[in-house]
């Protein structure tokens, strides 16, 4: 056998001492009957765990970092209210971005000067963004209004990218460097941080097509930025979110618990899978709950 042996210890401990965190703070923060979130018992639990699992997995399969999944799964389906999920969801994205990006960061799936660029730029863009998502709140329509069309236009064009045959060498992902132009990453990544902020998205909806159109960077070094470029931007903005009171403690920590280990195993298999055929599942994913929510601003629910 060629190459560094691998041990799953050196590999995982860090995941494992998350999740061993996270559970320590479930149990104190269910025992304190803390978190304001309503009360979980063990189907809602479970139902929330496999919600984020399932989050985490395609997060780390596209670089997302699992909002696009939760949030509409606990408003639609749960009842949250839309400044709750979104402050919630964005809660649990930290610990999404925390275990997806290590698991690319030990594939080597990582720009690491593209993720300190848009990391730090995306931190300025996330506090301006978490201060209008204030001003915001009160608007719940509007606020729904935003998210739809936050999730509608990288969804269109990873649709057409999935089906199609264009940008074929990129697209399979295949060595190459992303093109970096410092002005335009800083401003890209301040644009995502306000979005973050706001949306509660965690920018990869937007992080993954800009890094692909904007940067030409290769498919799954994407994947691998974006959810690394994430970490500060869900820190800060998931730690804003938590102070003001807009996050469901008790139901964060859970969904959190799934995507540490739904992320592990999304970084683990990706390259199982074709690149276009990735984009194709999150854009039609993305164009679903954009309607959702688009359709919701004009009072008409879709399943």
């Amino acid at each position: 056998m060629s190459g560094p042996k691998r041990s799953f210890w050196r590999d995982y401990l860090p995941v494992v001492i998350l999740l061993l965190g996270l559970a320590a703070a479930l149990t104190w923060s269910l025992t304190m009957h803390l978190g304001g979130s309503p009360e979980i018992d063990a189907l809602t639990g479970s139902l929330l765990l496999v919600t984020g699992f399932a989050a985490g997995l395609l997060g780390g399969l596209i670089g997302t970092g699992g909002c696009s999944i939760m949030l509409p799964v606990i408003h639609f389906w749960f009842g949250y209210s839309v400044p709750i999920a979104v402050g919630t969801t964005l809660f649990a994205v930290i610990f999404t971005t925390l275990s997806g990006a290590y698991g690319h960061l030990i594939r080597k799936n990582l720009d690491k000067t593209l993720f300190l660029w848009i990391g730090v730029m995306g931190t300025i863009g996330v506090i301006v963004g978490s201060w209008v998502f204030i001003l915001l709140v009160s608007q719940v329509a509007l606020l729904n209004f935003i998210l739809g069309l936050a999730f509608i236009f990288p969804a269109i064009r990873m649709i057409i990218e999935g089906v199609g045959k264009t940008q074929a060498k990129k697209a399979q992902g295949e060595g190459g460097q992303a093109k970096i132009s410092k002005p335009l990453t800083s401003l890209f990544g301040f644009v995502i941080g306000i979005l973050t902020g706001i949306a509660g998205l965690g920018g990869g909806y937007a992080l993954v097509p800009g890094l692909i159109y904007l940067f030409d960077t290769p498919v799954y070094i994407t994947m691998g930025t974006s959810l690394a470029s994430m970490i500060p931007l869900a820190t800060i903005g998931g730690g804003i979110k938590l102070a003001q009171g807009y996050v469901a403690l008790n139901t964060g920590l859970i969904l959190g618990i799934g995507t540490v280990i739904g992320a592990q195993l999304g970084a683990a298999i990706i390259k199982r899978f074709k690149p276009n055929t990735l984009k194709l599942i999150f854009g039609i994913y993305f164009f679903y709950v954009a309607l959702k929510f688009i359709t919701s601003y004009f009072g008409i629910q879709i399943f």
